[in-house]
């Protein structure tokens, strides 16, 4: 008996698994990252909506330009600055004896950068107060205020910080306001503020000193 189920074990068909076998193993691809390697990252959207519409107008069109309440010619008649320390390009706001915003069109052709620096042209930060002191001089130089270009100094600055580079191709919006002014001292001071693509880059507090012009 043992020996007749041994020969039906062995003679009788072996019935296959449940699961189908595939013929070729499967297998599974393992990426390892590659240390010297940049991850490249790709941003792309099928989403016609997610997309910004400017009803197809071309970049150049899309943003209107600062507008222009004092040309250069208008600043020249009244800073006494020349090239190449005439920092002022445009006024764009001006409110009488009280406050102006004017910008200074940062470009590599700007006579400090072969020195500052010749590898990354950064604007120095003298020379942003001094734009910024330019600035206050177009507000203080006024009839509203009785300033003259005879008898106007930059006497002094004060809590003055650097928030950020300004490189060549920034446009520099310079904010001066009048907080107070002494006439009888000729002492006026002024808070100033800088700014590109709407972040403060520089900041601080100016002296200015008038004076009438004329003899006494």
């Amino acid at each position: 008996m043992a020996a007749s189920a041994l020969s039906n074990a062995v003679l009788s068909p072996v019935s296959p698994p449940s699961q189908s076998v595939s013929s070729k193993p499967k297998t599974s691809l393992v990426k390892f990252p590659n240390p010297r390697s940049k991850p490249f990252i790709a941003l792309c959207s099928s989403d016609s909506d997610a997309a910004p519409n400017h009803d197809a107008t071309p970049i150049e069109l899309r943003y209107p330009a600062f507008p222009t309440v004092m040309d250069i010619n208008q600043i020249r008649e009244i800073l006494p600055h020349r090239f190449p320390f005439l920092l002022v390009d445009r006024v764009i706001e001006y409110n009488p004896g009280k406050s102006a915003v004017a910008i200074k069109n940062v470009t590599i052709n700007d006579n400090f950068f072969p020195g500052h620096f010749p590898e990354r042209p950064i604007m120095p930060g003298v020379l942003m107060v001094e734009a910024m002191a330019q600035v206050g001089g177009l507000v203080m130089l006024q009839p509203d205020v009785g300033g003259s270009r005879e008898n106007f100094f930059f006497a002094g600055i004060d809590k003055v910080r650097f928030r950020k580079p300004v490189i060549a191709g920034d446009t520099l919006v310079m904010r001066m306001t009048l907080i107070k002014l002494q006439k009888r001292f000729g002492i006026a001071k002024m808070e100033g503020k800088a700014y590109v693509g709407g972040e403060v880059v520089c900041e601080g507090e100016f002296l200015m000193a008038t004076g009438s012009g004329g003899s006494e």
